[in-house]
């Protein structure tokens, strides 16, 4: 406040010059008191009609965008001005950095995998971000203000947003949308509620999928146990002949076999998901494995197909030789056990236009339905159960193939025609064939 004692001194000045001046005019008459304090009352007048100019200056700036700075004056109004402009300059810079706070949170919300919508007290679209746009089929701009009850009409949602606030989350199907939906309502602020929504589709089938392998591994494990406990105990109580426990023995050790190779597929296939992905500086000759796997084709068929190779220009694909071997020799075994006697099988290696290697299997066997080769690959799943249990497969053979061939960072592609025979493909890309 050191403008305060100038600003005193300046108003008794201007008041004892008006009074001179006053009293100077009023020698001249008779009034004398009466022009000293006209006189007073004009200097001080004066200083006020200074500060009331100085005043609606800085009134004026502040009505305006104030883009430029406060009026610069001395004195009170300097000070005053002075110090509202740094007062707003404050709340500036405070605006500034809330609003850059709320854009870094929204910013986040919206890189959720989840999403988030925000609701009022009547239940109305105040904010969504693009996941949850996404999930629920909402525009975030035109269905403002809209509420959620009109835009999302699955029974399911409607009746767990008006029971209030649920603990367990609800879950449903969108109509016309694919996919399953997780939905939990939290409460906050004054009445309003917050919806967090997640796609479940793809845990959901991971669950089926480990609740169908647990129960397929039992009942794989559970038959040849119950042959061999059942033999066992038959050879424990009675005194069997001895072609009677000839064949008993063969039938333990056909199921201890059966066994074990699912055991020795379920670890493979354990090894294959845990382990990093093989290295690219092994190269594996395309010649020597499909020599292997010709062999061990012949040796299973025992002459009952036509097996032919053509193995095209050859190469080298770099990956782990056991690995591709498994993949390689587990689409030849299916092709011999699901082919008719005197069918053809046919292994060849092609190279293509691309750069990448294509390594294939053709079979004149009973052919696959359209409907089940999407899920070929999957664990345990058989196109006919009956079929592939007598014919001694585990129903992981495509799987164990399928994994490998991505580790290598290829697909398995499969084209089949019922009647007329299939066609298994491992495409392998140019990066990981020479």
């Amino acid at each position: 406040m050191h403008w305060l004692l100038p600003r005193i001194l300046l108003t008794l000045m201007a008041g004892a010059v008006g009074a001179g001046l006053g009293l100077a005019l009023a020698n001249w008459t008779d009034l004398r008191s009466l022009g000293m304090l006209l006189g007073a009352a004009t200097g001080i007048g004066l200083i006020v009609a200074v500060d009331v100019l100085r005043a609606r200056r800085l009134l004026s700036w502040l009505r305006e965008a104030r883009t430029d700075r406060a009026p610069h004056h001395t004195g009170f109004w300097g000070e005053m001005g002075y110090r509202v402009e740094r007062a707003l300059q404050a709340r500036d810079k405070d605006l500034q950095a809330a609003r850059q706070r709320i854009e870094q949170f929204l910013s986040a919300i919206e890189a959720s995998p989840n999403g988030v919508v925000m609701l009022d007290a009547q239940g109305q679209l105040l904010w969504c971000n693009s996941t949850a746009a996404d999930h629920l089929g909402l525009d975030p701009l035109r269905d403002l203000q809209q509420p959620i009850t009109n835009l999302v009409r699955a029974p399911e949602f409607v009746a767990h947003l008006h029971a209030g606030t649920p603990e367990e989350p609800v879950q449903f199907s969108i109509p016309g949308r694919p996919g399953t939906l997780s939905i939990i309502v939290r409460p906050y602020g004054d009445g309003q509620r917050l919806l967090l929504t997640q796609d479940v589709t793809e845990r959901l089938r991971v669950d089926g999928m480990r609740r169908d392998f647990v129960a397929n591994v039992s009942h794989e494990i559970r038959t040849p146990l119950t042959v061999v406990s059942g033999f066992i105990e038959t050879m424990s109580q009675l005194e069997p002949t001895a072609a009677e426990r000839k064949r008993m023995l063969e039938l333990v050790a056909e199921q201890t076999q059966r066994m074990r190779t699912l055991v020795d597929d379920l670890l493979s296939l354990a090894q294959l998901e845990g382990s990093p992905r093989p290295s690219g500086d092994t190269w594996v000759d395309v010649h020597a494995l499909m020599q292997r796997v010709l062999a061990d084709g012949r040796a299973l068929s025992a002459g009952r197909h036509r097996i032919e190779v053509d193995e095209g220009p050859g190469g080298a694909i770099a990956g782990n030789e056991a690995e591709l071997l498994s993949a390689f020799g587990n689409l030849m075994s299916n092709a011999v056990r699901y082919t008719p006697q005197g069918g053809r099988i046919e292994i060849l290696w092609q190279r293509r236009g691309n750069g990448s290697g294509a390594f294939e299997v053709r079979d004149t066997g009973p052919g696959i339905s359209a409907d089940h080769l999407p899920r070929l690959g999957e664990r345990f799943y058989r196109v006919d159960s009956g079929r592939s249990r007598a014919s001694g497969g585990t129903g992981l053979g495509l799987a164990i193939t399928k994994h490998a061939v991505m580790r290598h960072g290829g697909e398995m592609q499969v084209e089949s025609v019922l009647g007329e025979g299939s066609t298994f493909r491992l495409v392998f890309p140019p990066a990981r064939v020479r």
